[in-house]
């Protein structure tokens, strides 16, 4: 079996690397190749935590396995660790066999961030010039970085629950030489593309706060609960999603749903998007919404092409198993 640690992944996986990954399991997804197993996600009634398993197979990479981790909310308090922990293990999908286990933090993060930055390549307008952000914690510094790299953007503007925080998103900003805003939410209506990336379980971005042509990417939203925007906004919007199944009924559409606002044939996969048999945006002043759940198999890929680097570079750790 082989391992690579979590100290090795920055030097292996670039965001371009992680975008082409996701892209091509959620196309492998949309055209049958590939499908994830029902998710576990439980409280465990210690620290407050939440832990569970992700997994999938993809026929048409042969890639099989799961991602086991969760959320543990007093690690950067306590013990200066982040708060998101898993590990990625992969099978040999012929004997079944135990083949790598690699660190998914990083991963975690890239992978999550590549799927809001595929579907604003899918889906948002082209003359997109202004990005808002709502969260500023840890994950939203990726999501930004990736949706950058999408558009010609100008500007950012930001929101976050502890105004505090949002420096982590403006040094972004800065970084990548575009100006940057902090607005109230209702300023969210000057964004044509507005990423929520927070853990809320009340919406913060409602209807009125979008305008026509928005592209809206969700990404948050990932247990039995969790809402990010009003149910009001997926009503008005074109939806689709990583797995419709996950998006019903632990993702954003959850609630909208249970509302009888949509129903799930309303919620299309952007995988069909990629593969051309959904046309996706058809106006300018249509509003389209991502609901990025977090399906096992976009973990499996990044994993899969970290093992692949890996093993070229001669950094992966051969054990007995």
């Amino acid at each position: 079996m082989l391992i690579v640690p979590e100290r090795e992944i920055a030097n292996l996986m670039t965001r371009e690397a992680a975008f082409n990954a996701v892209e091509k399991v959620f196309a492998a997804m949309a055209a049958g190749d590939a499908y994830n197993f029902p998710v576990v996600r439980e409280a465990i009634g210690h620290e407050d935590a939440l832990y569970g398993f992700k997994g999938g197979f993809d026929q048409a990479g042969l890639t099989l396995g799961l991602k086991a981790g969760g959320y543990w909310p007093h690690n950067l308090e306590k013990r200066e660790l982040i708060n998101h922990q898993s590990t990625v293990f992969l099978f040999d999908p012929d004997t079944g066999k135990a083949k790598a286990m690699v660190g998914g933090n990083l991963l975690t993060a890239l992978r999550t961030a590549a799927a809001s930055s595929v579907s604003i390549k899918h889906l948002a307008r082209k003359d997109a010039k202004v990005i808002g952000m709502i969260g500023a914690g840890h994950q939203a510094t990726f999501q930004l970085r990736a949706a950058l790299e999408q558009r010609s953007f100008e500007k950012v503007i930001g929101w976050n629950y502890h105004p505090e925080m949002l420096p982590n998103i403006e040094k972004v900003a800065n970084e990548a030489g575009v100006a940057f805003e902090a607005v109230e939410l209702d300023g969210m209506i000057g964004a044509d593309v507005t990423i929520s990336i927070t853990s809320a379980f009340a919406p913060s971005l409602m209807a009125n706060h979008v305008a026509p042509g928005t592209h809206v990417a969700c990404m948050g939203t990932d247990t039995k609960g969790k809402q990010e925007v009003e149910s009001a906004l997926l009503a008005k919007a074109s939806v689709f999603t990583d797995e419709v199944a996950q998006s019903i009924s632990i993702g954003e559409a959850q609630h909208a749903v249970t509302e009888g606002l949509i129903k799930e044939s309303d919620v299309a996969q952007l995988g069909a998007v990629i593969n051309g048999t959904n046309p996706g945006r058809t106006s300018d002043d249509q509003i389209t919404l991502f609901d990025g759940t977090g399906v096992g198999l976009q973990d499996l890929a990044v994993a899969a092409s970290v093992v692949d680097l890996a093993v070229e570079k001669g950094i992966a750790i051969e054990v007995d198993f």
